[in-house]
Parts: structure tokens; C-alpha cells; sequence
């Protein structure tokens, strides 16, 4: 929004400022985190008082849960989602229909995250709403979205391109919205399963929002997308300062998020941080680099796949509980001990994402 200043640059010179990506993506991540710092007290004395018993704790899950987690409020994706989208409308070009779609993305997962909180919180059950419907309202949602990028985008939209390789390696043709649908419903949920300790799930969010910030804004420049030998996807750039928003946002959840939280994200935050990360590797096409750079959280989302599978068709469960993160409660490591250790992996597979920038 603010871009418009860049008008008024022949009258005051400084205003030049609001043309550079760099500076409106650093602008934006200070913004938001400037909006969650602020606000985040009052949200979440509002949400304490609103919700009584705070989230509802899976009595299947850790024991030790029950006693360090009960009355914690949830629904704290409000915090990141007012932040990030407030921060992203006063520094991104609104120009850009990248922005757009991916912040409605954003916000109609977090809607479909926000309801389900609700319906746990107001029964005080772990159960929401049907996870098939649930399904079908983020497919719908995802579907649209990649329909709107094959509108607005180049002719080559719908190409699949790898890592280490240059170019696309096939057409999808219209199969590209069920793939990238697949893609983008996935990240939403993959993300939502990660978020089951204080602070594992919101960092490496933010890792990924940096890392794809960064491909974006070397996706939409022409110059550095032909040096790099990634494929160029003209207005993506833009998508550096909604990954910076989010960022911000990240970084004042965290502070009232790190453990002991003060608040949970829910649904409402992780579906839609998941939807985000997951459009914005739709838009730059870096889909197959997502599975590498969200690593951790493909891993997350496996490791429930299995187990169920596991116990539906044997009867016995491969990990002592699922997802994956439980398992190591299980096995004696304790809370901070598995959430600084994930945070480490999901550093370590951003760089691997990163390498695949020149490896070509």
C-alpha cells in the first residue's frame, strides 16, 4: 500500500525508498513484529477470559501434558495472521495478484483453523469439526488459488520443475491445480501436526518463510533468476515482503509462545502459516524443493501416516506415539531438549534447500 509514496519521489527524493524490495521487506518484519509485541498481551488476556478451560489436552497423549498444558489458551494464530496480513498490505505492491492470493489462502485456512478451535474450545473435546469436510473446504480453497495463478501467471505456469535442473522437465497442463492443490493442502496440514509442543512448530515456519522469501525475490527478478538458473515468474517477488510479515509475526508469537506458553497458535495459526508456506512454493515454483525445505514437517506428517497404517493393518504401532515429536517424550527427552533439536534440522534442511539455488 504504502508503494504509492514512490509517486511523490520527484518531489522528495527519500521516498525512492518504498521501490526497493529489500527495504519494504525489512520494514514489513519489523512492522509486524512491532504489531504482535504490542497487541499480543491484550489478545491473549481477551482469549483467556473468553475461553475459560483454554484448549482441551489429548487424553492419549503425553501424561505430562495434562498438568503443564491445561488452561492454556489457544486460537493464537490470531496474533500472527493480524500481524502478518496488517504488515503485508501496508509494505507489499498490491499490485502483485501473488499477494493477493496467497494472503487469501492464508486467511481461508486460518478461518477453517479458527472454527475448529472453536468447536474444541466451546465442547472442550480434541475432536473439531469433520476432518473430511475440513479436507474438502482447504482443497476447494487450494484449487482456486492455483486456477487464479494459471490465470495471472506466465504460459509456462503449470510446468513441473526439479532441483539441480534447469528449466521445467514436463507440462502439467490442468493437472497442475490438483497438484498444486495436493501441494498446498498438505504444507497446511503437515504444519498443523507439527505444532504439539511450546514453540516447535513457529520457527521452523519461520525458517521456511525466510528461505522462500529468498527464492521469491530471486523468482521475480529476471536478472537473478537467469544467473541462478531458476525459472523466472514475473510480480512473485512481492512475495519476499509477505514472507518478511510473517516473519515479524513469527518472532512476537514466539515471545509469548516459548515455553512455558502463554499461548498456543491452534489450528487457526498453523493451518494457515502451512497454507502460506505452501501457495508461496506454488507461486515461485519450487514445489519439490518445499518437500526439502519443510522437511520437518513432511517427516511430522509420515509419521502419523504410518502409525496408522501400521496399527489398522497389523495391529501394532511403529512409534511409541505419534506424531513423531511424542515419540521422543516417550523415549525420555524432554520438551526443550526435541524443540531446539528440530529447530536445528529445519536450519540444517533450509541450507539444503538454499544449495539447490546454483547446483544446476
Amino acid at each position: 500500500m504504502l508503494t504509492w509514496l514512490t509517486e511523490l519521489a520527484p518531489y522528495f527524493s527519500a521516498l525512492n525508498l518504498f521501490r526497493y524490495l529489500t527495504f519494504r521487506t525489512i520494514c514489513a518484519t519489523a512492522t509486524a513484529a512491532l504489531f504482535v509485541f504490542f497487541f499480543g498481551p491484550a489478545i491473549i488476556a481477551s482469549l483467556r477470559l473468553k475461553q475459560g478451560k483454554g484448549q482441551p489436552i489429548r487424553l492419549d497423549g503425553p501424561q505430562s501434558h495434562l498438568l503443564t498444558k491445561k488452561g492454556t489458551p489457544t486460537m493464537g494464530g490470531l496474533m500472527i495472521l493480524s500481524g502478518a496480513v496488517v504488515s503485508a498490505l501496508l509494505w507489499a505492491n498490491l499490485r502483485s495478484p501473488y499477494v493477493w492470493i496467497v494472503l487469501l489462502v492464508t486467511l481461508g485456512f486460518g478461518m477453517i483453523g479458527f472454527y475448529d478451535d472453536f468447536l474444541k474450545v466451546t465442547k472442550q473435546s480434541h475432536k473439531g469439526f469433520s476432518g473430511r469436510l475440513r479436507l474438502a473446504l482447504e482443497a476447494l480453497i487450494a484449487a482456486v488459488a492455483c486456477w487464479a495463478m494459471m490465470a495471472v501467471g506466465p504460459t509456462n505456469t503449470t510446468g513441473l520443475a526439479l532441483p539441480f535442473v534447469n528449466g521445467y522437465v514436463i507440462d502439467l497442463g490442468l493437472f497442475f491445480i490438483a497438484f498444486g492443490a495436493f501441494i498446498i493442502v498438505a504444507a497446511g496440514n503437515a504444519v498443523n501436526l507439527t505444532d504439539g509442543l511450546d514453540g516447535l512448530a513457529i520457527v521452523p515456519v519461520m525458517v521456511a518463510a525466510a528461505t522462500f522469501g529468498l527464492f521469491a525475490y530471486f523468482t521475480g527478478n529476471s536478472l537473478f533468476s537467469s544467473y541462478l538458473g531458476i525459472n523466472h515468474v514475473p510480480q512473485t517477488g512481492e512475495l519476499a515482503v509477505v514472507a518478511g510479515a510473517v516473519i515479524g509475526a513469527g518472532v512476537g508469537f514466539l515471545w509469548f509462545n516459548a515455553p512455558p506458553a502463554q499461548i498456543f497458535m491452534g489450528d487457526t495459526g498453523s493451518l494457515a502459516l502451512g497454507g502460506f508456506i505452501g501457495t508461496t512454493a506454488v507461486a515461485i515454483k519450487h514445489e519439490v524443493v518445499l518437500c526439502i525445505v519443510g522437511g520437518l514437517f513432511v517427516v511430522e506428517a509420515l509419521s502419523v501416516i504410518v502409525q496408522v497404517m501400521s496399527f489398522k493393518m497389523t495391529g501394532k504401532r511403529v512409534f511409541r506415539m505419534a506424531p513423531i515429536h511424542h515419540h521422543f517424550e516417550q523415549l525420555g527427552w524432554s520438551e526443550p531438549q526435541i524443540v531446539v533439536r528440530f529447530w536445528i534440522i529445519s536450519f540444517v534442511l533450509a541450507l539444503i534447500g538454499l544449495s539447490t539455488l546454483k547446483v544446476r
